[in-house]
C-alpha cells in the first residue's frame, strides 16, 4: 500500500482556481484590544487599518442551504467583490472546517444580478469591521461584527502533508489568549438565530 497524508488544510489547484479547506476557530472576546496588544507585541507589527466588510448570503432556488449546510457569499471590501462557495462544515474537526472556493468579481452590480435572474435570493447581510494579522503564517482577524458583538477568528493556512491544521489554530489562540469552546456557527448563523 502506498503512504498516506493527512491533507486536511491544504490548498489544491483545481481547474476553476484554489480549492481550499478553510479551518478556523472562533470566540467571542470582551475586549479585542487585549488581543490587539498581544498581537503587536508578539509580530512587532504596529495596529493595521480596519477593513470593512459587507458580506450578502444567497439562498438557492434548488436546494436548501440550511439543509445542505453550505453558503453562497458575495463580498464587498475595499473596493473589490468576491464571490464564496462554502462546502459543509466537516465532522471530523472541532475547529470549523470546510471547503471554501472564492473568486473575484469585476461588478458587484452585475454578480447580484446574475444570481436574480438564476433564482437565487439575499438571505442576510453580515456587515463587520475587521483588522487582519499575519501571526505564525496564521491569518487571525480581529471583528467587529454588527448586530453580534467582538470575535477574533484564526485561520490556519495552507499545510504540507501530516501537519494538524487544527492542533496549530488552538495553539495560536493559546498563545494570543483566545480561550474556550470554538464557536462553530458562522456569523450568518448566529445572525439568523438571534430573537
Amino acid at each position: 500500500m502506498g503512504e498516506q497524508h493527512d491533507t486536511r488544510g491544504m490548498k489544491s489547484d483545481t481547474d476553476q482556481g484554489i480549492c481550499m479547506l478553510e479551518v478556523e476557530i472562533k470566540a467571542r472576546v470582551p475586549d479585542l484590544g487585549v488581543i490587539r496588544e498581544r498581537l503587536i507585541a508578539q509580530t512587532g507589527s504596529s495596529t493595521v487599518p480596519r477593513v470593512h466588510e459587507r458580506d450578502i448570503y444567497y439562498a438557492a432556488p434548488h436546494r436548501d442551504f440550511g439543509v445542505t449546510d453550505e453558503a453562497l457569499r458575495l463580498r464587498f471590501s475595499e473596493g473589490a467583490w468576491t464571490l464564496t462557495y462554502k462546502g459543509k462544515k466537516l465532522k471530523e474537526y472541532r475547529a470549523k472546517a470546510r471547503e471554501e472556493l472564492n473568486c473575484r468579481v469585476e461588478s458587484g452590480a452585475v454578480m447580484e444580478e446574475i444570481l436574480r435572474r438564476l433564482g437565487f435570493t439575499k438571505v442576510a447581510e453580515v456587515e463587520k469591521w475587521r483588522e487582519y494579522y499575519s501571526f505564525r503564517g496564521a491569518t487571525v482577524s480581529l471583528d467587529e461584527v454588527k448586530g453580534l458583538g467582538t470575535y477574533v477568528e484564526i485561520e490556519a493556512p495552507g499545510m504540507s502533508a501530516g501537519q494538524d491544521p487544527e492542533a496549530f489554530v488552538r495553539e495560536i489562540a493559546g498563545e494570543i489568549g483566545v480561550t474556550g469552546e470554538p464557536i462553530l456557527s458562522s456569523y450568518l448563523e448566529l445572525l439568523l438565530a438571534r430573537p
